[in-house]
């Protein structure tokens, strides 16, 4: 069986069940395939429902929306129709997806998420995707003992110190590898990362480790090309902490694929950002995890995501994601893992994305777009440190880091550059606080820079953040360097009739190149006037 590089997970719900009106047909549910046959994907990652219930013909788990007799949410309800009417037409879920898979050469392999916690039956915030086992046996909550802070995320995670809880979700994947022809199992281990009381993690590790190490031996003694797929935090220490001994993993060849994600947030990139760029914690992570395969059979692949919570845009244009993937594939990591989802029902610019994602020599001498993450709408989800924002004090600078993966000066040799722009969003800051920027030590000429005027705005897409913009067209002796690079903005003066310091909040930069020497820059180059088409 051929490596896959490009992976594609979907939950199956999102832009699936819950779209179509019941009763789904059988052509309706193989579109979640179809969708994506003929582009670079090489195997789907299909979630097998909410973890503590499943989407499938099931005597090993439970039927999302069995136990419900009564439904407090008409968009769960529909899930249930659409998959209960496909298992009883005779058309399980999981068995259409593996044979349409298979049929265009696509490899399938089930998600399970391994852990959620427990919610409460009946009443207000009534869980109706949870399952008897976890709704009848609270003594297996990870807080059931009494002696957990209350306010710890995992308080209502399953203990997985306790057999019940291990042998149920054993069950549950060793049912899946049986009786469906799947590629292997992925178990997301990222999604609610807590598996032991916080006092107990250095026992559970062990106990975590036997676990996987069963898991792996059922997987390869079910199909000898199938493979086991551990998505976990990319930082091995936030593994550890969680009883996730990843590199005894590895010292015991228990794990043929990890999928490296920012911790507690597999679909975000990072979630202090716009969740598509890189996250320079998290780069740094990736290429601790390649280092930690290395000599092993184990692959890395980066998870990728293309949906932004920025006050303009929605989703990232393709210069985003060529930014990201290429400073993924510069860490040495074998694959993508990819969650786009958001993006459906897809339209071309998808398609364009995934034709390019593989090949880092194709994006390279194509525009990209970089950005330092920062704060968003969704900063209550917030769980990474970022470098920004950052207060400014006076004549106190501010240091940057941005890493990219473009060489401009080789692509300058060949007169392919076309314009680098800078960019820095300063809240707060009024026409009187004056600044000095600097890129890695050099001062950048204010004569390069064009401000323009943001302290205020009616409406937004989605939140408004005021602020001045200093924008700089970069000359050839103020390039960028390919690597790790440091932006330095130093308050000189403050407006002395503002109380309230400024505040950087974005720092941005965008690469942009012709197609070839003297090169139109589009089909239809700005520069060249108004064109009647």
């Amino acid at each position: 069986m051929s490596k896959p590089r490009i992976m594609y997970y979907t939950d199956a719900r999102h832009p699936l069940v819950y779209m179509y009106e019941p009763p789904m047909q059988k052509e309706e549910f193989e579109s979640t395939i179809d969708e994506i046959a003929g582009t670079s994907v090489d195997a789907v990652m299909f979630c097998l429902g909410d973890g503590r219930t499943m989407m499938h013909d099931t005597e090993a788990g439970e039927l999302w929306g069995h136990n419900v007799q009564k439904w407090t949410h008409s968009v769960f309800r529909r899930a249930y129709q659409n998959v209960k009417n496909l298992i009883d037409s005779g058309n399980d879920p999981l068995s259409i997806v593996c044979d349409k898979a298979h049929q265009k050469g696509i490899l399938l392999y089930p998600t399970l998420l391994v852990q959620l916690p427990s919610g409460v039956r009946g009443g207000p915030g009534y869980d109706i995707r949870s399952s008897d086992f976890r709704l009848d046996n609270p003594q297996f909550e990870i807080g059931a003992s009494g002696n957990i802070d209350p306010k710890f995320a995992g308080i209502h995670c399953a203990d997985f110190k306790h057999e019940d809880v291990r042998n149920e979700r054993f069950a549950v994947i060793e049912e899946v590898l049986c009786n469906y022809p799947v590629d292997g199992i992925e178990l997301q281990l990222n999604f609610w990362p807590f598996y032991f009381q916080p006092n107990e993690i250095l026992d559970g590790t062990k106990i975590m480790t036997d676990w996987i190490s069963k898991i792996y031996t059922l997987v390869h003694q079910s199909g000898k090309d199938r493979e086991l797929v551990l998505t976990i935090p990319a930082k091995i220490t936030d593994c550890i902490s969680r009883g996730l001994d990843v590199k005894t993993w590895l010292d015991l060849g228990i794990v043929d694929v990890l999928v490296g994600q920012p911790i507690q947030h597999p679909d975000l990139m990072d979630p202090n950002s716009a969740f598509i760029t890189y996250d320079l914690e998290y780069l740094n992570d990736l290429q601790n995890l390649v280092k930690a395969t290395k000599g092993t059979k184990c692959r890395v692949h980066a998870s990728i995501n293309s949906t932004l919570h920025s006050d303009r845009l929605t989703q990232a244009p393709i210069q985003m994601i060529r930014a990201a993937a290429v400073n993924y594939w510069e860490q040495g990591v074998d694959g993508m893992y990819i969650n786009w989802m958001t993006n459906w029902p897809y339209k071309p610019d998808f398609y364009e994305k995934l034709r390019e994602l593989p090949h880092p020599d194709i994006m390279s001498y194509k525009d990209k777009f970089y950005h330092v993450p920062t704060s968003t709408g969704s900063d209550s989800k917030s769980i990474l440190n970022s470098q920004l924002p950052a207060k400014f004090k006076t004549d106190s600078p501010l240091r940057i880091e941005m890493t990219i993966n473009d060489d401009i000066a080789s692509w300058h040799k060949v007169d392919r550059i076309y314009e680098v722009l800078l960019r820095f969003r300063i809240t707060s800051a009024t026409e009187l606080d004056k600044f000095r920027f600097k890129l890695n030590g050099k001062e950048i000429p204010l004569n390069l820079m064009r401000q323009i005027n943001k302290m205020y705005g009616m409406k937004s897409a989605r939140y408004r953040v005021f602020g001045q913009w200093y924008i700089f067209n970069l000359t050839k002796e103020y390039w960028p360097t390919k690597g790790s690079n440091i932006f330095e903005v130093t308050l000189l003066n403050h407006d002395s009739e503002v109380i309230e310091y400024p505040n950087l909040r974005d720092v941005e930069l965008e690469i942009k190149y012709l197609m070839g020497k003297n090169f139109h820059r589009d089909f239809v180059d700005l520069n060249l006037g108004p064109y009647d088409s």
